[in-house]
């Protein structure tokens, strides 16, 4: 079946002049038959502009007018400038891509929090803290900025990602406690950067993490990661690969720890910073995790890499082992992500990205 994408053309005010910002998004087909690429052409488009200049001015507004399970892949231009909203692409919503102008300008942030009081009662409570919600599947994002800046004040996530097939290119995701979502469904970031402090990456995903740096801002030995496998049928986990672990203190932050029973996180190809202690990774202090969890890494290098002093049920694996864990057999089987790239890939050669 066709999913197509929308060929675009946009004419943005710069400077008080024209500028003409082609968009040509290709149309693909489902992996599983072919991968041929598909030229439609198509005369609607989305722009998102904080000045007026774009058809609406929140990213909101964007996502409610594109039309309920629409065929196609719905491109939203977003202009430089700080959205402070909460954004919601909803599961009857799928195809749809964030493409920003600038990942250190384009940002989208609000502050609720776990204990936040609702206007109506209650509190928000940990999912319903994000700042914003991805639920509509094969959902894209590049070029943005994903943040929380309730603080520190417990649970505060940036982003909650429930949506399958998902893909986040050079984006930014910043907070403190429950910086990153990854609820479930299958997920891949790229050239990315993701900060905070305690669990800061969590859930229960099969997402892999390709040449992203995280960044650990406290110093009271918390986990970058908290992985929700609950149970060793399920396919979920969490794969890092070729990225750059770091943070703020030496030996402050441990690769990460159980947030269920079967817990999988792997580490292969990294640069790790001296902020990892030599333990490596933790259990969950109310449970017995450590049991059933699976921690590995593999062919690591920086001064956190050392593994002789790694906790006794963590594991270091070899080459053969690690090649379970590559993009394409853990997360592509079925092709989803290599047309996903393909397309937004499309793109940029275009010359819609602009610096």
């Amino acid at each position: 079946m066709l999913r197509r994408f929308i060929s675009i053309s946009i004419r943005a005010m710069h400077d008080a002049r024209s500028l003409l910002l082609a968009l040509f998004v290709v149309g693909i087909s489902d992996f599983s038959t072919t991968n041929t690429f598909v030229t439609q052409a198509s005369s609607s488009h989305i722009i998102v502009a904080p000045d007026g200049s774009g058809n609406y001015t929140t990213i909101q507004a964007a996502v409610d007018a594109v039309p309920v399970k629409n065929p196609n892949h719905t491109v939203i231009y977003i202009k430089k400038g700080t959205y402070k909203e909460i954004v919601t692409v909803p599961s009857n919503k799928p195809y749809i891509t964030f493409f920003g102008q600038d990942k250190n300008s384009t940002i989208i942030t609000y502050d609720n929090y776990n204990a936040k009081q609702k206007s109506g009662g209650g509190t928000y409570g940990t999912d319903g803290s994000a700042t914003v919600f991805i639920e509509g599947d094969h959902f894209t994002a590049t070029n943005m900025t994903f943040q929380n800046t309730a603080g520190q004040v417990g649970q505060a996530v940036a982003i909650n990602v429930t949506a399958d097939a998902s893909y986040f290119d050079n984006c930014k995701f910043h907070g403190w406690q429950d910086t990153l979502y990854a609820h479930r469904g299958r997920q891949y970031y790229s050239n990315s950067y993701i900060d905070g402090n305690t669990d800061y990456v969590f859930g229960n995903a099969t997402a892999v993490f390709e040449n992203t740096e995280f960044y650990s801002l406290g110093n009271k030995g918390s986990a970058i990661t908290a992985q929700k496998r609950m149970s060793a049928s399920e396919t979920t986990g969490f794969v890092l690969i070729n990225d750059k672990i770091d943070g703020a203190f030496a030996n402050s932050s441990h690769l990460g720890r159980p947030w269920g029973p079967y817990a999988r996180v792997i580490v292969m190809n990294s640069q790790i910073g001296p902020d990892i202690t030599a333990a490596g990774w933790k259990n969950w202090s109310t449970a017995d995790y450590h049991l059933t969890a699976y921690f590995a890494e593999y062919n690591n290098t920086g001064p956190g890499s050392n593994t002789s002093n790694r906790i006794s049920w963590s594991h270091q694996l070899t080459a053969a082992e690690a090649k379970q864990y590559s993009v394409d057999k853990f997360l592509n089987q079925d092709g989803w992500l290599t047309s996903t790239k393909q397309a937004l890939n499309s793109l940029t050669t275009a010359g819609f990205l602009t610096k």
